[in-house]
């Protein structure tokens, strides 16, 4: 590859990558526009407020704060998933070509800029059923009466069926990296119904979780592994937990 042809390809990728950073930047600038709306009625609230008396002024004041943080919030996380949603910026399992040309490869990288924060924002603040609700927004199939404590780095390749526990910590992936080869490998994770999954356990890639199935805590679900209908599973790697009649 000459000099000219390298210039071409670099400039190619800088556009890309910039692309995806200015998507992000105007759907997080939308994202804030009710925020800044709401925040004009507050400002002449205090101030009036200030004029009457100062010590109502303070008293009152930090629940205006927290009140138009929760607003910030909930409107980033409602009005990103809706974007993510309506623009289906989604992608599919298979094995793509780790740059800015391969449009899947793009999507996911677009879709976790825009994902990743607001994921790390709910992990503080999780609030009722807005986890889940953004979840099933980006994609994610979640059953009834399932709980989500953990990690899910992608939702739209993640499936739950009803009545699963994930514990806290716990982390499901639905990629792997080669940066070597400049490689994304994509693919599903599913959890059938009534199953346990611990807290910190990690999975990978094309884990399967049959019905009732238990991953331990701090085990790990090496890719396409699958945990057996109602069997209990611990370790690195995760193995199958036996019965003992003794114990």
């Amino acid at each position: 590859m000459n000099k000219n042809e390298t210039y071409k390809k670099t400039t190619k990728e800088l556009l890309k990558s910039s692309l995806i950073l200015i998507n992000t930047f105007i759907i997080y600038s939308i994202s804030i526009l009710p925020f800044i709306i709401l925040t004009i009625p507050f400002y002449y609230l205090l101030n009036y407020l200030l004029s009457l008396n100062m010590i109502i002024f303070l008293i009152l004041m930090p629940f205006v704060i927290f009140f138009e943080l929760f607003i910030f919030i909930l409107f980033l996380i409602i009005i990103s998933g809706l974007i993510i949603r309506i623009f289906q910026i989604r992608y599919d399992e298979g094995e793509y070509d780790y740059k800015y040309e391969n449009k899947v490869a793009f999507r996911w990288m677009q879709l976790c800029m825009l994902y990743t924060p607001c994921r790390k924002i709910l992990d503080i603040f999780s609030v009722g059923d807005l986890k889940r609700t953004y979840l099933r927004m980006l994609g994610m199939k979640i059953g009834d009466n399932c709980l989500v404590g953990g990690v899910i780095k992608d939702p739209i390749l993640t499936e739950f069926g009803k009545n699963v526990t994930m514990g806290e910590y716990a982390i499901l992936y639905g990629h792997i990296h080669n940066f070597e080869k400049r490689k994304i490998f994509l693919k599903k994770v599913k959890i059938g119904n009534n199953c346990i999954i611990g807290a910190g356990a990690i999975i990978m890639p094309g884990v399967e979780m049959e019905d009732g199935s238990i991953l331990g805590s701090a085990a790990l679900a090496t890719q396409n592994q699958v945990l057996k209908k109602g069997k209990t599973y611990g370790g690195i790697p995760a193995k199958e937990i036996k019965n003992n009649s003794t114990n």
